[in-house]
């Protein structure tokens, strides 16, 4: 049995507008309430606003990294049981590794699947 992702707020965080459009139709399909945010800072702002349920952040963006990104929430004591997935086109042990060190969740390479999309926010939502 699927779990329904009805009303399940994930956060899509990317520089690319080409991403962010992707990853919104997709998971809003799929009953997904979606917020999108261009980079760190503006995510940050739209954390604290819109409560997400999943993060889904890129590494490489200007002004704030995904690791940055990654480490400010998950050091904020409301929001460190907030899953946090990064996005990279990269797929190298090095990244993986950094992500975990700043309390990533998982890690996702680009481009990504519906289905890893999907699973992830399976498994990470309860």
């Amino acid at each position: 049995m699927q779990r329904e992702l009805q009303g399940v707020k994930v956060l899509v965080i990317d520089d690319s507008k080409t991403i962010r459009r992707s990853a919104e139709n997709l998971l809003t399909k799929e009953g997904c309430d979606v917020i999108t945010a261009i980079d760190g800072f503006d995510a940050l702002a739209k954390i604290a606003d819109c409560r997400p349920a999943i993060i889904f952040v890129d590494i490489m963006m200007p002004r704030l990294d995904g690791y940055q990104t990654c480490a400010l929430i998950k050091n904020n004591s409301e929001f460190k049981a907030t899953p946090v997935v990064m996005l990279s086109s990269k797929d190298g042990l090095f990244d993986r590794a950094k992500g975990r060190i700043v309390g990533s969740d998982r890690y996702i390479t680009k481009p990504f699947s519906k289905e890893e999309l999907l699973g992830t926010i399976r498994t990470l939502v309860d």
